[in-house]
């Protein structure tokens, strides 16, 4: 939902061309890529309290891109807040945030 109301946005306010669409979705699509490759070095570092350090990797990455890498950093983001786990969790217990 989240992607069609993007899109909507984009080619209402901004005025986004055919040829911007394409452009949009790559970058979103490289923003993805970035932000997946920060999430797969994490879980290969496995060191305590690096998550930070490796989302704002994945974050930067992703803004280099331009307006779409933006966009699939912060529905990423707000994906994982939506999903983040406690302590409790590796006894079977997520708390959402």
């Amino acid at each position: 939902m989240k992607l069609c109301t993007g899109l909507v946005f984009c080619s209402l306010v901004l005025g986004v061309s055919s040829q911007g669409w394409f452009s949009f979705l790559s970058e979103a699509y490289g923003g993805a890529k970035d932000m997946w490759r920060a999430y797969s070095d994490m879980r290969e570092a496995n060191y305590k309290n690096s998550d930070k350090y490796f989302h704002a990797r994945g974050n930067f990455d992703a803004a280099k891109r331009g307006p779409g890498g933006v966009w699939a950093a912060e529905v990423l983001r707000d994906t994982r807040s939506l999903s983040s786990t406690s302590p409790d969790a590796d006894r079977g217990h997520i708390i959402a945030v």
